[in-house]
């Protein structure tokens, strides 16, 4: 599905073969449009991007497609894995994408990305009566094949050539030379790209660029953008009233935001949430960038909160990633709660570009998890290329990982995480790759799952997406656990019955016995009443409503009518869980108004209780457990 989340912005001078950002370039010259893929958010390649590039392109055709000098675009598109459009000279010259199948990378030229590859590998000349046909998006077939370049084999990306050499046509190869040759009925290559012979465009292409001289191209534009932003910044702080806060991750985002605040507001804090996840770069980043800038810094670790909790709660997924509260918001959360009264004023380097859910959002929100946070961001509308280009114009710091092949900087182990960012990560940090692969080959050997499971990535998704399972069934992976981890069953054992004193009765059991005296430490079941502990019982009782626990695992809530007792008794299995498998995260902290929770390795609840129930919603032990 194709999602255009703001307006598709890359243009291109060809005068000065540079990208720019609107219709005009600073040399006063009209820009052309350059076709992209939705969403559009751009970015530039670094050494290693071209690098590896021009070794794909090298080991398939034999040449390499990117000239030294040149400045280079990456385009992200939709894919099941990684896919980066490849633009220069003032045209999209194909796609880098990453192919789970291959675990590795492939590079599929267009048109004008293989009129720089003639000369090499991997092309088939097609017959004189083809050419016609081609040119209206038909494929090859094999008895069109006049020549056929020996290396070809099956799944070969390869250039349909006219017997003048010129380009017509680029596609998949369906069967290896040898057997195009034959002439045998069937499909030899299968189009993607088809058109007319064209000459290469001219745009001052061999003219060495720097990013330098794309910040000169674009500074009308920057310039624009870095006013607006510096009148919402000293409006929202006005407004709000509340101490100034920066939430640096040491991503780009984030650090283009804090430049924007230095230079439009006075006296704030950066804070940095350390998920216990973070790469070295990024710590050692966080800390430069401080220093340099002379800002105070405010961080919060996790720690070993990960590791201390994947066996309760599994590999984190796309689809629950549990990890995220317990290591990212949990830190942020007591990180304000110990350091602003009042609550504060967060400006965040957040964009629509990035995701459906953020282009849908507001420039400035309410923390639902941080109840004493105000959200914004100056850089809701700019694309990744407009946070590069200022960050160059402000010779800013930026996290190296940037340069090493990684286009986000996050949790090295994040589920959302592409297999080519795994495949780097292997190759930059072995030590942290050694150390997830060896929990999850553990995790796939006691739930019956193949070695594939983790060398596929398989283990990203509970349900894996329509086009990854395809694959499964094609490399013919069961990806269906063989033990399912026994969870703690909670059962209903006897209903809702009428009581002799009054009301309804539910009782439930764990089916195991209960450690009462770690129940009754956290103070979690003052959360339901106020609590008495006597002979291996705990009553937690709010007016004629009462739970009784008992060290047997057996669990009994008397209420006013079968409704009330049946919302009380999914409480208290709620809150013995929490009791029992509490990570100490914080999550909660951030949702108790009353300042009636702390965290000392687990939370504690205290008199303060209202006994409101948000904290219960919100914990992850009950979400994920």
């Amino acid at each position: 599905m194709t999602h255009y989340l703001g307006e598709l912005l890359l243009y291109w001078c060809r005068s000065c073969n540079l990208p720019v950002l609107g219709k005009t370039c600073a040399c006063g010259a009209g820009t052309k449009k350059i076709d992209i893929t939705p969403p559009g958010d751009v970015r530039p390649a670094f050494r290693y991007d071209i690098d590896l590039i021009n070794r794909t392109t090298e080991k398939q055709f034999g040449l390499k497609i990117i000239p030294e000098g040149g400045l280079v675009v990456l385009n992200k598109a939709p894919y099941e894995d990684r896919m980066d459009e490849v633009i220069f000279d003032g045209a999209v010259m194909g796609s880098l994408r990453f192919e789970l199948e291959r675990m590795d990378w492939v590079f599929i030229p267009r048109l004008e990305g293989a009129r720089r590859l003639v000369g090499g590998r991997k092309w088939v000349v097609v017959d004189k009566g083809a050419i016609d046909f081609i040119i209206k998006g038909a494929s090859v077939l094999a008895p069109g094949v006049n020549e056929a370049e020996a290396s070809i084999v099956e799944d070969d990306e390869v250039i349909v050539l006219t017997p003048q050499g010129e380009i017509i046509a680029t596609g998949r190869a369906r069967m290896n030379a040898e057997r195009m040759l034959t002439h045998e009925k069937g499909m030899a290559v299968k189009t993607r790209w088809n058109g007319k012979p064209q000459l290469i465009e001219q745009t001052n292409a061999g003219v060495k660029r720097t990013w330098d001289d794309a910040v000169i191209a674009n500074m009308q534009i920057l310039k624009k953008l870095e006013e607006k932003a510096h009148r919402f910044i000293r409006n929202v702080v006005e407004t709000t009233g509340k101490p100034v806060t920066i939430s640096y991750s040491g991503g780009k985002d984030s650090l283009a935001t804090l430049l924007l605040v230095r230079d439009a507001a006075a006296g704030f804090d950066i804070l940095f949430a350390d998920t216990g996840l973070e790469f070295q770069e990024t710590l050692d980043n966080v800390k430069q960038v401080a220093e340099e800038l002379g800002l105070p810094l405010k961080s919060h670790s996790s720690g070993d909160s990960f590791w201390q909790s994947i066996d309760n709660f599994g590999p984190p997924t796309v689809e629950a990633r549990w990890c995220c509260k317990v290591c990212k918001l949990g830190a942020i959360t007591r990180l304000i709660e110990g350091s602003y009264e009042d609550g504060c004023l967060t400006f965040i380097g957040q964009r629509k570009y990035e995701s459906e859910i953020r282009a849908n959002s507001e420039h400035i929100w309410r923390n639902p998890w941080v109840g004493n946070q105000i959200g914004a961001t100056p850089i809701q509308n700019w694309t990744a290329l407009h946070v590069w280009l200022y960050l160059f114009w402000k010779k800013a710091r930026y996290n190296p990982l940037y340069e090493e092949g990684f286009d986000r900087i996050g949790c090295w182990l994040c589920p959302s995480a592409s297999m080519a960012d795994f495949s780097r990560l292997k190759e930059i940090h072995p030590e942290l790759n050694e150390k997830l692969e060896k929990y999850l080959l553990g995790y796939a050997s006691r739930s019956g799952l193949p070695e594939q499971w983790v060398t596929y990535g398989f283990w990203r998704w509970q349900v894996l997406p329509k086009s990854i399972r395809m694959l499964a069934e094609k490399m013919g992976i069961d990806i269906a656990p063989k033990y399912a981890k026994k969870p703690v069953n909670f059962t209903m054992t006897a209903g809702y019955r009428p009581c002799k004193t009054g009301g309804v009765t539910a009782e439930g059991s764990f089916g195991a016995p209960l450690a009462l005296s770690l129940i009754e430490d956290t103070g979690f079941m003052g959360v339901i009443g106020s609590t008495n502990s006597i002979d291996g019982v705990i009553l937690a009782q709010r007016g004629e409503e009462t739970v009784h626990v008992y060290a047997s695992g057996t669990v009994v809530a008397r209420g006013g009518d079968e409704e009330n007792a049946r919302k009380l008794i999914e409480l208290a299995e709620k809150t013995i869980r929490r009791a029992l498998s509490c990570t100490g995260c914080g999550v909660c902290v951030g949702q108790c108004a009353s300042h009636a929770i702390s965290v000392n390795g687990t939370a504690r609840v205290n008199q303060k209780c209202t006994r409101c129930g948000k904290c219960t919603r919100a914990c992850p032990v009950v979400k994920f457990g």
